[in-house]
């Protein structure tokens, strides 16, 4: 096993200077200097003194919140969750933007740690880039060696604890509602396609899709940023590949509202020539006209519950909790038009 000196040499420093970083002491030490130090523990798989590390938590106040963009309203909502349960706590809550950028959310993990912050939640989803993944669990779990708390949102490769969404099933319970309706030509509206939230619940439109007999094909798939004017960009490609369609799904509820605006400049007629259906239950999908039907995820409560896990001791093994979705009917949607009317879901 690996000691405190072995790291000091591997890192070409001194036994108190790698001490002092491992344990994340207030003295300042160079950036270059305290990476050296980490990449020499985690070469050696070195495991911290205990009695350091608690030393160390007991000075951390702040917590640190990675999102993709705090002015969604997705993660505003997410947010508001893990900012009451950390002022609770009377914990500082750092916030930082990655706009989903895999690099900045690198680099925001590596500041957060060399701020020696109690505990990091990511509430952005994770990617579909294996380079990316491994050097995030590896920096997450190198933070976590040193005596920090690292909780996650969503469906990411680090085992830890976690608040997992249930993004599929919530996918299938909007399209399986418009099938049910009796749509047959349904354009889904997906976000971008490197996020395993797109993927998550795309795939649960396809089993829908699968269970009533249909095909999710490319034509019928747009993919877009998760916001207003990237649904409405893609809305107005999918009516123009696919005029026929009566129903729209968008895979969160600002790109259905964009849809919504694309579909009233184009004068066509919701629900009554195409219904239309989001995702999340954001606070505005009830404030458009005509409100928005969609499928509710608990926002708030997903940052509850994943900031009470951050601050908590580590367990033995992972704990992960699902948060459920729950299909929820409001005006936009409605039967097709024509002689092929279905019933109302």
């Amino acid at each position: 096993m690996a000691t405190l000196a072995d790291v000091a040499r591997r890192a070409g420093v001194s036994t108190a200077t790698a001490s002092r970083i491992i344990n994340n002491s207030p003295k300042p030490v160079g950036e270059a200097l305290r990476r050296r130090v980490l990449a020499a523990v985690a070469e050696l798989e070195f495991v911290p003194n205990a009695n350091a590390q608690q030393l160390a938590r007991a000075h951390r106040t702040a917590v640190g919140v990675i999102v993709h963009d705090v002015s969604d309203p997705y993660f505003a909502e997410i947010t508001r969750g893990l900012q009451r349960v950390a002022t609770d706590h009377g914990r500082l809550v750092i916030i930082c933007n990655s706009y989903r950028d895999p690099e900045r959310e690198l680099a925001y993990v590596d500041l957060l740690h060399a701020h020696r912050t109690a505990a990091i939640v990511l509430a952005g989803s994770g990617y579909h880039d294996a380079p990316i993944t491994a050097r995030l669990d590896r920096k997450l779990r190198l933070y976590e060696g040193t005596g920090g708390r690292v909780a996650v949102i969503g469906r990411h490769e680090h085992a830890g604890d976690a608040v997992v969404p249930e993004n599929e099933h919530g996918g299938y319970l909007a399209a399986d509602a418009l099938y049910r309706l009796g749509h047959t030509t349904i354009g889904v509206i997906a976000g971008p396609k490197h996020l395993t939230t797109t993927t998550d619940r795309l795939a649960g439109l396809r089993r829908a899709a699968r269970e009533h007999g249909h095909r999710l094909t490319a034509r019928h798939i747009e993919y877009a940023g998760f916001d207003r004017n990237g649904g409405m960009a893609a809305a107005g490609r999918l009516l123009d590949r696919n005029p026929s369609l009566t129903a729209i799904a968008a895979l969160n509820d600002s790109m259905a509202v964009g849809a919504l605006a694309c579909l009233r400049e184009r004068g066509v007629e919701v629900p009554g020539r195409v219904s239309l259906i989001g995702f999340d239950d954001m606070p505005i999908s009830v404030d458009v006209t005509p409100p928005l039907s969609t499928v509710r995820l608990p926002l708030e409560e997903i940052g509850v519950r994943a900031m009470s896990l951050a601050l908590r001791e580590p367990d033995d093994e992972p704990r992960v909790e699902h948060a459920a979705a729950e299909l929820v009917l409001r005006d936009s949607t409605a039967p097709p038009p024509g002689p092929a009317k279905g019933r109302r879901a």
